[in-house]
């Protein structure tokens, strides 16, 4: 099965980010995408591969680390 091609509107409701934001990421070249005439779509695996290298792990803290305030 194919993965669904996304406008760049979907691509921001996905990322929870405005449509700017998208059209920079594609603009720059900082995620792939296809040019479909004038048109330009992204593919659903890319922008999940891109979510994922981009999810930053929690930090976790032993609980003697933290600082104490005087």
């Amino acid at each position: 099965m194919a993965d669904q091609l996304l406008d760049v509107k979907q691509v921001a409701a996905r990322l929870g980010t405005g449509v700017r934001f998208a059209r920079r990421l594609i603009e720059e070249r900082r995620i792939a995408f296809v040019k479909v005439g004038r048109h330009v779509r992204v593919s659903e695996r890319v922008l999940d591969e891109y979510i994922a290298a981009n999810t930053v792990q929690p930090v976790t803290i032993r609980p003697g680390a933290l600082r104490r305030v005087a």
